[in-house]
């Protein structure tokens, strides 16, 4: 017998892969469910149980300032809820700078948007300057205006009196104290609204506004015809961030004004940091935010149905 036929004799037959690898066979299911695995458990971690933890302190009468231990009270934090002015009114306050600003800094984030959208010949600075409003930090923003709108040294002021005007105690009076608030937010979030729909804009292609320019359409024509259809879905994606972060407002009204006078520029965020930090009544302030949280996944859920229907 030959060499070469003794080797093929002692070689043992091919069994395959180990029985280990097969679990790497699988199926484009059970694939997705691996590798978004550990995105669901981190979700879970730093999402869903802070929710349901927050839930379930709402049924509990918890006070840090009593030292006595936690009570269960069910639903007795949701009754004093309504019943409490404060309440009713910051939640007012919230849905109000939401039903301006919202609008607001879509209007301007748009034309700010179409601005930088224009064909410069060195375009870096105007799309620098709407990183510059977004990049600020919103309790620095907050500062920033409040210097604004001061009644003595403000510089708004300074402008309404070289203009022939009277000035303004803008935070003695609770209506321009809010006006003063959504003002200045919506020159914060019009930055945020622009890049979104800049980046939409990126997205439409040139051929189209060719094709209107021979068909004879003006720019006006083009703009209800090609952009703002074209842009719709970079605009429901904007709103409906711009809407959460609205009903989450804090940082400008907290810097600018505390809430003042009294509690007419106060926000629900901010009452919910009154009782949780300042107050220590953690069982009330989750009752607050989980009403809070509750509004945003309301209004999340209209925008969403919104973009359904019309697909």
């Amino acid at each position: 017998m030959s060499t070469t036929s003794t080797l093929n004799a002692a070689r043992p037959a091919d069994r395959g892969p180990p029985a280990w690898t097969h679990w790497l066979d699988l199926g484009d299911r059970a694939l997705a469910v691996v590798l978004l695995a550990p995105a669901a458990i981190l979700l879970a971690l730093i999402i869903v149980y802070p929710v349901l933890r927050l839930g379930y302190t709402s049924f509990f009468s918890l006070s840090l300032t009593s030292g006595l231990p936690a009570e269960f009270v069910g639903f007795e934090n949701y009754s004093l809820m309504l019943e409490d002015p404060v309440f009713w009114e910051t939640t007012w306050n919230t849905v109000l700078i939401t039903l301006i600003t919202v609008p607001g800094a879509l209007l301007v984030g748009l034309a700010l948007a179409l601005l930088a959208n224009l064909p410069f010949g060195v375009q870096w600075p105007v799309r620098l300057s709407l990183l510059i409003p977004w990049a600020l930090p919103l309790s620095f923003a907050g500062l920033i205006f409040a210097w604004f709108f001061h009644s003595e040294y403000g510089v708004v002021n300074d402008v309404l009196m070289r203009l022939g005007f009277e000035g303004i105690i803008w935070f003695n009076s609770p209506n321009w104290a809010f006006a003063a608030i959504c003002l200045t937010i919506i020159w914060k979030t019009s930055s945020f609204m622009a890049l979104i729909i800049l980046a939409g804009l990126q997205t439409i292609p040139r051929s189209l506004y060719e094709a209107a320019d021979v068909d004879g359409a003006g720019r006006i024509r083009q703009f209800f015809e090609i952009t703002l259809p074209l842009l719709k879905p970079s605009i429901v994606v904007a709103l409906i961030f711009r809407t959460i972060t609205a009903l989450q407002t804090f940082d400008i009204p907290y810097m600018m004004t505390g809430g003042g006078p009294g509690t007419s520029t106060a926000t629900l965020a901010m009452y919910i940091h009154q009782n949780t930090v300042s107050f220590l009544d953690l069982g009330y302030g989750s009752a607050l935010a989980v009403v809070m949280f509750a509004l945003s996944m309301c209004v999340t859920a209209v925008y969403l149905r919104a973009i359904r229907t019309k697909e």
